[in-house]
C-alpha cells in the first residue's frame, strides 16, 4: 500500500478512535482505541471501570480510581474474549501507550501502534521501540485549527 493511502487510513482510523473516546465516562481525559487487521475493525475500547462498576472514574478529589481500564487494555481484552487474532493488527489510540498497556500490546501480538497525542511518561513508547513495534505519532488537526 502506497504512502500517502496508507497515510488517509491512519488518520481515519485514529480520528474514529477520537470519536470513541467520546463514550468514556472519565472527566479528565477520555481515551479511546480501535484495534484494525486486514482493514477490518476487530476491536474497541475506552477508558473506564470494569464491567458492572460504577460508570465514574474519580475519586471525590479528583484523582483516577486505580480500578479504572485503559482504552488500549479494554480493546485488547475484548479481543480475547472473541474469535479474533491481534496478531499484527494496528491499534489506534488517541494518547501514547502507558507502561502496562505496552507490555499488554507486546504481547497481543500488534506490530503499529498510531496515537495523536503524546503523553508526559513516555517510558511506554520506549519499550514498544525496543520490542520492534512501528510507532506513529500522528497527530491530528483540531477542529478550530483547521477553520
Amino acid at each position: 500500500m502506497n504512502i500517502n493511502k496508507q497515510n488517509n487510513l491512519d488518520q481515519r482510523y485514529l480520528r474514529m478512535a477520537h470519536i470513541w473516546a467520546e463514550n468514556s465516562y472519565c472527566k479528565r481525559r477520555k481515551v479511546g482505541a480501535i484495534i484494525v487487521k486486514n482493514k477490518m475493525i476487530i476491536s474497541d475500547g475506552y477508558n473506564g471501570t470494569p464491567s458492572g462498576f460504577e460508570n465514574t472514574c474519580e475519586e471525590d478529589n479528583d484523582t483516577t480510581k486505580a480500578y479504572v481500564l485503559h482504552a488500549e487494555a479494554n480493546a485488547i481484552t475484548k479481543v480475547a474474549k472473541s474469535n479474533n487474532s491481534s496478531e499484527g493488527a494496528t491499534l489506534y489510540v488517541t494518547t501514547s501507550p502507558c507502561m502496562e498497556c505496552s507490555k499488554l500490546i507486546i504481547q497481543s501480538g500488534i506490530k503499529r501502534v498510531v496515537f495523536d497525542e503524546k503523553y508526559r511518561i513516555i517510558d511506554g513508547l520506549e519499550i514498544l521501540e525496543r520490542a520492534g513495534i512501528e510507532l506513529i505519532n500522528l497527530e491530528l488537526k483540531k477542529d478550530n485549527e483547521s477553520k
